[in-house]
């Protein structure tokens, strides 16, 4: 029997089988109590749900929801998030995330979506749905005694305050902290109000006990909170040592003078031996920020954030542009949904992007696009592994140029 797919959003025990389906899934063990699962079909947004269901097991898991992703400094445009996708091992192979996820996108742009969004637990999945790497991430592990900071460092007075803070602090200025900088930072995404609630320990999701993290507070010389960080601290005294590492879940500095001092804070607490700094951008500063910088050693680093256009003139309209220029870009699609040819006119004044019949100087597919279009590969190099066909001479330097961002792009949150 053809497994049937249904939106799960009007009964309640079909987002209870969801929930359940999507741990298996996972590999995750879906022994939740019944308050859990009714907490989460109570938190999360299920308007947008499916599920394939084989008689009565929903044996696959598929969810959109409404996000606002940061193209450029100021330019925001509107996303499609896909997350909770899985089938379980009992019925791969049949189809059924195709089916899914072009239906889904198919609605995203009738809604007029600008972008899809999604973070990929498989690499190999999604470029068959027209979907590329947009955005990294570096996760650094810094030998705070080997770093070469001073450890008696303190923020020099008349440069604001540092306190700690407890949750409801947190979820007063946190959200309106982070709306200032997600929205200057490529990559970023909006947080919704059920992030606060499980940072703060206000809403559990999982059976485990809840361990309170520490949260600081970085504040300016008026006053205004301009950074934040939630750690948790973990270690053991040896040989009459401290060895405690800081586990950094969210540090946010709405500015870079607020980033450096978080990170100049937790570098110098006391019976700190090392920082786990957790996902950050590929070009974070805090390697930087250390006067011996191989102190800071990767621990991990990949591919985050995917993307895929689904209005593609209004995409490469929507950003900002480092030059002026002209290129006619040749996008194709898989699925169709963004595939034509575009005549982008930009310049750091504004941009169009208009249908064209013209030669095209660019070819590349949507999940190329995706991986040129925040700024975290350049022309040249997606050109130099063949993802890129320069049509016509010196339109990838062209790119290069127009494409150009000062920072990589980020996302600090899983979805």
């Amino acid at each position: 029997m053809v497994p049937h797919i249904r939106s799960v959003a009007d009964d309640p025990a079909d987002s209870e089988a969801w929930i359940r389906a999507a741990l298996t899934g996972f590999l995750t063990p879906p022994a939740l109590s019944r308050e859990s699962v009714a907490l989460r079909v109570a938190k999360q947004d299920f308007s947008r749900a499916l599920g394939a269901f084989d008689g009565g097991r929903c044996v696959a898991t598929y969810r959109s929801f409404d996000q606002e992703l940061t193209l450029t400094p100021g330019r925001v445009v509107a996303a499609n998030a896909v997350s909770g996708v899985a089938v379980t091992a009992t019925h791969r192979r049949r189809g059924l995330l195709s089916r899914m996820i072009t239906e889904d996108l198919a609605a995203a742009k009738e809604r007029g979506d600008t972008v899809a969004t999604l973070v990929a637990a498989e690499y190999q999945i999604y470029g068959r749905f027209g979907f590329g790497p947009a955005a990294g991430f570096t996760h650094w592990r810094v030998d705070a005694r080997r770093a070469g900071l001073d450890p008696r460092w303190t923020l020099p007075e008349g440069e604001g305050t540092i306190a700690f803070a407890d949750a409801a602090e947190v979820g007063k200025v946190g959200p309106e902290l982070f709306e200032r900088f997600r929205t200057a930072q490529p990559g970023a995404i909006d947080r919704k109000p059920l992030f606060w609630e499980r940072l703060t320990g206000e809403t559990r999701f999982d059976p485990d006990p809840w361990n309170e993290p520490f949260h600081v507070v970085f504040r300016d010389a008026d006053g205004v909170p301009q950074g934040l960080a939630t750690f948790s601290p973990d270690g053991t005294w040896e040989v009459g040592m401290p060895e405690v590492t800081v586990s950094v879940t969210s540090l946010t500095g709405a500015t870079p003078a607020a980033e450096s001092v978080l990170w100049r804070f937790l570098l110098a607490m006391d019976w700190v031996a090392t920082v786990d700094t957790g996902r950050l951008a590929s070009d974070a500063i805090v390697p930087l920020l250390l006067p011996n910088p191989r102190a800071a050693v990767i621990k991990d680093y990949g591919d985050f954030l995917w993307m895929r256009p689904l209005d593609l003139p209004g995409l490469l309209a929507a950003r900002d542009y480092a030059a002026a220029g002209a290129l006619v870009l040749e996008v194709r699609d898989p699925l169709g949904l963004a595939q034509g040819r575009v005549l982008l006119d930009a310049s750091p004044e504004g941009a169009t992007a208009t249908p064209t019949t013209r030669a095209p100087d660019l070819t590349l597919s949507t999940g190329t696009l995706a991986q040129l279009v925040l700024g975290d590969f350049s022309a040249s190099r997606l050109a130099a592994a063949g993802l890129l066909d320069e049509e016509t001479s010196g339109a990838t330097s062209r790119a290069d140029s127009l494409f150009h961002t000062g920072r990589r792009p980020w996302c600090p949150d899983i979805f």
